[in-house]
């Protein structure tokens, strides 16, 4: 997944760099001087030769000598390239592309989103160690971070509950600290994997105001599928989940409530697994009119 290609990308990196580096401190004047010598015997063993003549054909013994291996040449065109690519998605922005409906209204399957990386802080790449603390994730934040049952996935969904919270969801109402979260009825949404119309509300998590869907009539079962780390802080109940989000992670749920698996059924998110803030749909190639910002 994307922590693979970080890793093959932070190799390539390496490699490339330091060709790059051999090149220029070693490798290209030992190729200049033995590029010299031999133009120098060119010029000095030929014989009947105009100047003309003998200045192209030593021009092209000097060229030949001075060129580079083609594996240098490739390492050392790349290298700006390579490390170009892994500073912006490493520290900047990383793409990333919506491969379910767990996040609709707000997000489709096939939407291809940009991640703010630096939002949240800096991270060392491939072992994403934070080392500038630039902030935190805040109540409503759509967030991409490594699924925590199998790291080498990542998921996306919406923070609902932040460290501290007491978040409850019973009979389908979602509370945070024993108050409900406001959702106005805002018409139907035909949702493609059901091939149905479902419910779709207006709700006003924190200051984000965002669409969810959510069938009031629809049974929904809320065993958790794995022992998650600090299980303990969890209540499964008969009609719905209670959860103390513990310090260091965070609470998430998708938009489409009855057709999301997030943290009701896995547990919480450590702050560790955060990969960054989603906040721009750059293309849809099913739907180009998607191109834009959301919440």
């Amino acid at each position: 997944m994307s922590w693979d290609f970080a890793l093959l990308l932070f190799i390539a990196l390496v490699v490339t760099g330091i060709v790059w580096l051999l090149d220029r401190l070693w490798l290209r004047a030992g190729r200049r001087r033995r590029a010299e010598a031999q133009a120098q015997a060119c010029r000095n063993n030929a014989a009947g030769l105009d100047a003309e003549a003998l200045s192209a054909e030593c021009q092209q013994v000097y060229e030949r000598a001075n060129r580079a291996p083609w594996w240098v040449e490739y390492c050392v065109s790349f290298f700006p390239v390579i490390l170009f690519v892994f500073v912006l998605r490493s520290f900047v922005v990383e793409p990333f592309r919506i491969p379910s409906g767990s996040m609709l209204p707000t997000l489709e399957n096939g939407d291809l989103i940009l991640v703010n990386k630096f939002q949240y802080g800096l991270r060392l790449p491939v072992i994403d160690r934070k080392v500038v603390e630039l902030g935190s994730p805040r109540r409503g934040d759509v967030v991409v971070f490594r699924y925590p049952v199998d790291p080498s996935v990542d998921y996306i969904k919406r923070v609902v509950g932040l460290p501290g919270d007491v978040v409850e969801y019973r009979n389908k109402t979602l509370s945070i600290n024993g108050t409900p979260v406001p959702h106005t009825r805002d018409g139907d949404y035909f949702e493609p994997d059901r091939a149905a119309y479902v419910g779709q509300y207006q709700e006003q998590l924190g200051d984000v105001a965002h669409r969810i869907l959510l069938n009031a009539n629809a049974a929904q079962d809320f065993m958790p599928i794995t022992r998650f780390p600090n299980f303990k802080d969890c209540s499964y109940l008969a009609d719905g989940v209670r959860c103390t989000v513990p310090a260091g992670n965070y609470f998430m749920m998708g938009d489409n409530r009855d057709n999301s698996l997030d943290s009701r059924y896995w547990g919480f998110v450590p702050d560790r697994n955060i990969v960054g803030r989603a906040f721009f749909i750059w293309m849809n190639f099913s739907s180009p009119s998607r191109i834009g910002g959301f919440h």
